[in-house]
């Protein structure tokens, strides 16, 4: 983890929840989130946070449906664009289920929250067997941290080797998903002093501060997430044209900092991608 690195951008473009009520520029269908794929890789990202849903526009972890999004956006972007499949259960999957999806996929890159994935009391036996499986395959894992609990609890996985230690990357999440959440800067450092030595730490935030608490990550050698999954707004409190405008606001915000930004294939070296 260095200071001087590039900083890698993620977009998280849609996530489990939010439809086109709450904004018209929210990608659903395969076609929309391609077209958001390319104009966000146009804007800095390097990684794009997939989620997909079902006929309803309910949260969906099949795997028919991710093959057809994935499809879609190599066809609009090729691979200048990291896909990050979600293995988000929103209540509706259980363990088992969200790892025979990543199994079944073999995606590029996923990512795990470990609350969900190996909580404390689960068998961790199938969490191990799973983690190695990830590492055997070249999938890029990034593990999802919400508290100071779930960062102590992926230290002692990590001591103990059921997470392998090699090129780990963590995504610190800065709040909760509710009504009008804000987050806020200041709580990233007591995060941070809990946080193991990690290969790359990014962030994810809520609200109109989602700008401020990135550029703070930014000082701090961390990287970024930001999209419509998680907030709406520009820093000025203004409704954001698209998921590109929020991705531009951080990658200018790097360069001002004198923090290059990474490309998909720098972003591929960094962790470890073949």
């Amino acid at each position: 983890m260095s200071h001087n690195e590039a900083v890698m951008i993620a977009v998280a473009p849609n996530g489990a929840r939010k439809t086109q009520q709450d904004h018209p520029q929210l990608p659903i269908s395969p076609k929309e989130i391609a077209l958001t794929a390319a104009s966000c890789r146009d804007a800095g990202a390097c990684m794009l946070h997939l989620h997909v849903r079902d006929e309803k526009l309910g949260h969906s972890l099949d795997v028919g449906r991710y093959r057809e999004a994935i499809r879609a956006i190599r066809q609009q972007v090729g691979e200048e664009l990291i896909i990050q499949i979600t293995t988000e259960a929103v209540g509706i999957y259980n363990r088992e289920q969200q790892i025979q999806a990543v199994q079944e996929l073999r995606p590029e890159a996923v990512s795990l929250a470990i609350r969900e994935i190996s909580p404390a009391g689960v068998d961790e036996k199938v969490s191990a067997e799973f983690f190695s499986f990830l590492h055997r395959e070249g999938i890029a894992p990034q593990y999802i941290l919400y508290t100071r609990e779930d960062i102590l609890h992926f230290k002692n996985l990590l001591e103990r080797g059921i997470i392998p230690d090699d090129s780990i990357s963590v995504l610190l999440v800065l709040g909760r998903y509710t009504e009008n959440q804000q987050s806020n800067a200041a709580d990233i450092a007591p995060l941070l002093c809990h946080l193991p030595k990690v290969q790359h730490w990014s962030l994810c935030a809520f609200g109109s501060s989602e700008e401020d608490c990135m550029l703070e990550a930014i000082q701090q050698g961390g990287h970024c997430r930001v999209g419509f999954e998680n907030n709406l707004l520009m820093s000025d409190g203004t409704l954001a044209a698209d998921n590109a405008a929020l991705v531009k606001a951080v990658g200018d915000g790097a360069l001002l900092l004198d923090r290059t930004v990474a490309s998909a294939n720098d972003a591929r070296r960094m962790l470890g991608l073949r």
